[in-house]
C-alpha cells in the first residue's frame, strides 16, 4: 500500500474536525453487477457502524462514489458526478473507489472535494475511511489533500463480500462469488484494476444465500468478474455447477439467475443443471465480442465462432425458451468491413435474444492501445448502430412468443407507467397491477405486448 497526498492550489492541506459525529452516508455506483454488489457491502459497512443512509447526496455527512473504467465515457461520468456532487454538498466527506480510482487515482485525488481515494485493493476499508476510523470525519476545505489507498494485488487473497441483506430497495440482491480475472484480453483493463482470479468459499455463499432467504427474498443473482472459474483457485477445487447445486438445496431459494460468463467456462454440467432444475432462471449471458475469428484471435479470446456457436445451440436445443444475451465490441483494432460483416451475419444466425453493444474505447496499457490501425469514430458509431437495430429486432421476436402464455415472473420495485414491474426467469419486463406488492414470485399469462419493451401480464 502507498499513500499519495496532493496539495490544493499550492498550498498545504489543514484538517478540520466536526466535534459530532457524522451519522448519514450516499453512495453513488457506476458499472457492472460486480460493483453493484460491492456496494451492497459497502452499504453494509456503515450500517454496521450506525450510520443511516441519506435520501441524497444533499443530506449526506459522506459521500461514496464506487467507480468504473471500463470506457473513457464510464470515466468521464465519474469525474462529471464528483463535482457536481461536490458542488452541491460541500462540507461533505467524499470517498471515491472502485475500478477508476485502482487505475489512476492521482487523477482523481485532483479533483476538488475528494477527501481520499480507495482502490479496490482495499474496497473492505471505505467505511473506516469515510468514517475517520470511527473518529469525527474531518470536513474537506479547498486546500486540503486527498489521500490514497491501494496496492498492486500482489498479495491479494480475500474478497469484499457480505451478506448483501440491505439492497437499497432492489429486490433482487447480488452474491458476489468471486473477483479478478488471469485472462488476457487484449483490450480489457479490469485484470489490472480487479486483480487476479479468486473466489468466496462455498460455506460463506451458502451463508449469504441463507441470510437473505431469511430476509425473506426470492432471487438471488450470482455475480463476479469471471463467474465460471469460480473455485478453479480454492483448494480443493469446487467447480461452479456444485456451487450452484448447494444454493438450490438452501431451504427457501426459489430462484438463483447467473451474471456473464464466459463460454468456455459454461460447461454441460451447468446447462444440464438449468434445464432439469426450476429454480435456475433459464437465462444465460455469453460474452462474444465479436463474430469475425480474426478479430477474435487479435483480442485473444480463447474460441472461434464455430465453438461458441455449438455452445449457444445447445442452450437452445435444451432450454428452448431461454434468454440468450451476449456482448460484443464494435471497432476493435484492426476491425475491416468485412470483419464487421461476419460479426452481423453470425449474430443475425445466432438464436439471442438481446445484444450488449459497447463501441471498442482505447485504454492505456493494454495491449490493444498499442495496436495500430484504429477505427475512426463514426465508423464505430455506425456500426454500433446496425448492431443495436438487430438486437432491438431479436427482442422483439422473443417477446411476442410470449403472448398469450403463462410466464412465472418476480415483481420488483420498480414502476413504470403507474403500474409494477415484474421480470420473468428468462429475461422478460412485464407490467401488472400495481396493487401488487413487489418481491413476489407469481404465475400469469401474458395478455399483450407493448412498445416500450414490456409485456402486459394477467394474474
Amino acid at each position: 500500500m502507498y499513500q499519495l497526498s496532493v496539495k490544493r492550489n499550492g498550498r498545504p492541506g489543514r484538517s478540520i474536525w466536526r466535534g459530532k459525529m457524522a451519522k448519514k452516508f450516499y453512495l453513488a455506483t457506476f458499472g457492472c453487477r460486480t460493483n453493484q454488489a460491492d456496494s451492497a457491502a459497502i452499504r453494509e459497512q456503515f450500517l454496521s457502524l450506525e450510520y443511516q443512509e441519506a435520501d441524497g447526496p444533499k443530506q449526506a455527512d459522506v459521500i461514496v462514489v464506487n467507480s468504473c473504467t471500463v470506457t473513457h465515457r464510464s470515466d468521464q461520468q465519474v469525474r462529471q458526478l464528483t463535482r457536481k456532487l461536490h458542488r452541491e454538498n460541500p462540507t461533505a466527506r467524499i470517498i471515491l473507489t472502485g475500478c477508476y480510482a485502482q487505475r489512476v487515482p492521482e487523477t482523481l485525488a485532483a479533483l476538488e472535494g475528494v477527501s481520499a481515494v480507495v482502490g479496490n485493493s482495499h474496497k473492505d476499508q471505505v467505511a473506516a475511511l469515510g468514517t475517520g476510523r470511527g473518529e469525527s470525519p474531518f470536513l474537506p476545505s479547498p486546500s486540503e489533500m486527498a489521500e490514497v489507498f491501494r496496492d498492486d494485488f500482489s498479495k491479494a487473497r480475500s474478497i469484499l463480500a457480505a451478506p448483501a441483506t440491505e439492497t437499497g430497495g432492489r429486490t433482487r440482491p447480488f452474491i458476489k462469488i468471486q473477483d479478478g480475472c488471469d485472462a488476457k484480453c487484449t483490450y480489457c483493463i479490469i485484470p489490472q484494476v480487479r486483480g487476479p482470479s479468486r473466489s468466496v468459499p462455498p460455506d460463506l455463499v451458502f451463508e449469504q444465500c441463507r441470510e437473505l432467504v431469511t430476509a425473506g427474498f426470492k432471487e438471488v443473482v450470482l455475480t463476479g468478474i469471471h463467474i465460471g472459474t469460480y473455485g478453479m483457485h480454492l483448494n480443493p477445487r469446487y467447480p461452479l455447477d456444485r456451487l450452484l447445486t448447494g444454493i438450490m438445496a438452501v431451504p427457501g431459494i426459489e430462484r438463483v439467475r447467473i451474471s456473464a460468463i464466459e463460454p468456455m467456462q459454461l460447461s454441460h454440467r451447468i446447462t444440464a443443471l438449468a434445464a432439469d432444475s426450476q429454480q435456475i432462471a433459464p437465462h444465460f449471458h455469453i460474452c462474444l465480442q465479436s463474430g469475425s475469428d480474426r478479430i477474435l484471435k487479435k483480442m485473444l479470446r480463447p474460441y472461434n465462432t464455430a465453438r461458441f456457436g455449438e455452445i449457444v445451440e445447445e442452450i437452445r436445443r435444451r432450454i428452448p425458451d431461454a434468454a440468450i444475451g451476449t456482448d460484443v465490441i464494435t471497432g476493435f483494432p484492426g476491425e475491416t468491413d468485412r470483419d464487421h460483416r461476419q460479426t452481423v451475419d453470425f449474430i443475425t444466425r445466432m438464436p439471442f435474444t438481446y445484444l450488449h453493444v459497447f463501441p471498442y474505447s482505447d485504454r492505456t496499457s493494454t495491449a490493444a492501445s498499442e495496436m495500430s490501425s484504429k477505427v475512426e469514430s463514426p465508423t464505430i458509431k455506425s456500426r454500433g448502430l446496425e448492431l443495436r437495430q438487430i438486437s432491438d429486432e431479436k427482442n422483439r421476436l422473443f417477446r411476442r412468443r410470449f403472448v398469450g402464455k403463462e410466464l412465472s415472473v418476480l415483481t420488483l420495485s420498480e414502476e413504470k407507467d403507474r403500474m409494477r414491474t415484474a421480470l420473468s426467469g428468462n429475461y422478460l419486463r412485464v407490467k401488472l397491477d400495481l396493487g401488487i406488492p413487489s418481491n413476489q414470485i407469481l404465475e400469469g399469462k401474458v395478455v399483450s405486448e407493448g412498445d416500450d419493451g414490456y409485456l402486459a401480464l394477467e394474474v
